[in-house]
Order: C-alpha cells, then structure tokens, then sequence
C-alpha cells in the first residue's frame, strides 16, 4: 500500500473534530517555529476544532510552555499541552517513599516540581528518571559504565521521554529513550512514559473531552507527527488516524526535505506494519 502525498491539510480537516499534535519537528525544530504549522493549528482551531499538543518532552507542560514562548510558537496554535513529563510526574508522586537518582540535565528538573523528592546518586538510590544525557553531545556509549551499574543493582528505570532522537536545526541530539533502549538491552528493566504508550494519549483525550465538554469518537481525533516509532505506532495502537510529516525524522527516506520520491518512507511503514492515513512534507494549510 502506497500512501497518499498530500499538499494541503485544510480538505483533511473537515473529518476530525481533535487534533493529538506532535511538537518538535512539526512545530518548531528546536531553534525556530514553522509558521506555516502554527497557521494550521490556529485556523483548525478557528474552525470548532481542539488542538491538544501532545510531546514526549521530558518536563512538565508549563515548562513546555515556556519553550514554545520562546521559539515565538504563537498561543493560539492550541488549547493545551500533554507531555511525557506530566505523565511522568504522576509515576513519582506514587513513588515519594523511595530515593530516585536523576538522569538528565538539570533542564529537565521541572518533572519534580512540586513534589518532595528524595535525590540520590545511582550507588544509593532506589530507582532511576531518565529524563536524557546529562550533555546534548553525548552519546548512549558514554553512558555504559553507568548502566552496567545501575543494571547490577537491578534499579528500575523510568524513561521520561521515548524518543531516541530529536532533530534540533540540522543536527539530530539523542534523546532519553536511546539511553533506556541501551539499558533494556543489557537487561534493565524500563517503564517508557509518553509515545508511542496509551497513558499519554489517555490524558490528552480526557483533556480535550474537559474542554469539549463530552469525550470524541476515536474516528474523529487526529494525530500528526514525524515519528514512525512514537508518533505514528502510538497512534495505531491507539485506534487513532495519523497524520505524517516528513520534515522531521524521516526526511532522508523521503528523498530528502522537500523532495517528491516517497518510496523509501512507505518501505519503512511497510517493514513497520502500521501506514499514516496521508503524508505531507510540511505541515500547511
């Protein structure tokens, strides 16, 4: 099955009454905001529709606010934010009784805002938030040694974000979940919050039926992103449709940015066995 290239995303509009819209790479690519996706949002939402942003950003949706604000991403793109850092947060607050060392940039601390969280280092601690590499050039390698020992103590790992990379400008960084993945593979045991997993789809939905004032039929919620993992797989678990964009992620499978040869991303839902409902390159009304 070859998967329509669309061109425009105001005739897809008129079938869903949500949109479940991924952030990075869709909205913004983590220097500037693309305007032409911050009109889309906007105008759907002018329309009657609901626009949850839903990120696997391993911090709360204030703090992802507050990013947003400062890539000049415009307010009005949508009627709120779901992160895998929300989602994470619940996870620690049922967990306050334990010590938890933290695995990420000090960025990234906002996950325990809130909460009276006993800090402590992977020799002592009682489990592990990962919320990404301590450094944006790190790499999973550089952090080996540490997981070997944490995996001796049998911590358990929370992964605040499963996304393996994200695209910021031109460069990809690593993200959480490349962290997590390496630690599974030597047999760590992991919990992954956010994409492509139901609990974050379940808060945006409940989010948007809040707003709503009654919950959406599956059949009218849209999801959009740029992740065959993440994205699109979370979407069809989740009986949802998804839009796909290829500026992000999957680019060079599509030929490069902009480029009109698609064969190279439909093998790659093919060999994933899910398939978008439409692809675009770029989101644009």
């Amino acid at each position: 099955m070859t998967v329509p290239l669309i061109e425009y995303f105001g005739p897809l509009a008129r079938d869903y009454d949500v949109l479940l819209c991924d952030v990075w790479g869709v909205v913004h690519n983590g220097v500037a905001a693309f305007p032409q996706a911050c009109d889309v949002l906007a105008r759907f939402r002018r329309d009657g529709g609901t626009v949850i942003l839903i990120t696997n950003a391993p911090r709360a949706g204030a703090s992802v606010q507050r990013i947003l604000d400062r890539l000049a991403v415009p307010r009005d793109v949508c009627d709120a934010i779901t992160s895998s850092g929300d989602v994470t947060h619940g996870i620690v607050e049922s967990r306050l009784s334990e010590r938890v060392f933290h695995l990420g940039p000090q960025r990234d601390h906002s996950v325990f805002s809130g909460l009276e969280v006993t800090f402590a280092p992977a020799e002592s601690a009682d489990y592990v938030v990962c919320t990404g590499p301590f450094d944006d050039s790190d790499t999973p390698d550089d952090y080996r040694s540490l997981l070997t020992a944490m995996q001796a103590r049998s911590l358990f790992m929370i992964c605040a974000n499963p996304d393996i990379v994200v695209e910021r400008g031109d460069d990809l960084i690593y993200c959480a979940g490349a962290i997590a993945d390496a630690y599974a593979a030597i047999g760590g045991e992991v919990l992954y919050c956010g994409k492509p997993y139901a609990p974050i789809y379940k808060a945006a939905l409940a989010k948007a039926a809040a707003l709503r004032g009654k919950p959406t039929p599956l059949d009218r919620v849209l999801a959009i992103g740029d992740s065959v993992r993440t994205d699109l797989k979370g979407a069809s678990s989740f009986g949802l449709d998804c839009l796909f964009v290829v500026s992000g992620l999957h680019a060079e499978e599509a030929g490069g940015h902009g480029a009109p040869d698609l064969s190279g991303l439909n093998a790659t839902f093919a060999a994933a066995g899910v398939a978008p409902k439409a692809i675009m390159r770029r989101l644009a009304w």
